[in-house]
């Protein structure tokens, strides 16, 4: 059994050539294996590492519009609300002015009632008179007519309507 290589315990001969084939593919590796390998994982640590900066600036972007949104949207509330209180206060002094115009045509219009009414009632109250009158002088004229009949009468009245006047 001593003749029969071991595999615990290779020869010289097999450990040289082993040795050879292993430089020969680590120098193979070497000049074209490895500078790929480390090439390829260059680019890829490049390639995630501009990803994650892109990420990173896209996020500070997004960050920044979703700020830049608040702070237009805070403005446009404030808007809303300033056009809403104009808005109010518009409508507040059209609608007291309004009020006011209100007001002032009705006390014209009661003035212009009043005027009417005064002028009606004066206009009725001396067509009255005149008619009062034209009846008393009519009934004036009767009773004289009646009294004065005879020329007694006449003498009496006369002198009655004297005395009544120089009394006075």
């Amino acid at each position: 059994m001593e003749n029969l290589p071991s595999i615990l315990t290779p020869d010289l001969g097999l450990l040289f050539w082993m040795l050879i084939a292993f430089l020969v593919v680590f120098g193979v590796l070497a000049k074209f294996g490895f500078p790929a390998i480390v090439n390829m994982v260059d680019s890829r640590k490049q390639y995630i590492d501009e990803s994650l900066k892109k990420a990173h600036e896209a996020s500070a972007r997004l960050e920044n519009i979703q700020k830049e949104g608040e702070t237009m949207l805070q403005e446009a509330r404030q808007k809303q609300a300033q056009i809403l209180k104009e808005a109010a206060d518009t409508r507040e002094a059209i609608v007291s002015k309004a009020q006011e115009q209100a007001r002032h045509e009705a006390a014209r219009l009661i003035e212009e009632a009043k005027a009417d009414i005064a002028q009606e009632k004066a206009a009725a109250i001396s067509e009255i008179r005149a008619q009062v009158a034209e009846l008393s002088v009519k009934v004036a004229e009767k009773i004289l007519r009646k009294e004065l009949d005879s020329s007694e009468n006449q003498m009496e009245t006369i002198d009655r309507l004297l005395d009544e006047v120089s009394v006075k």
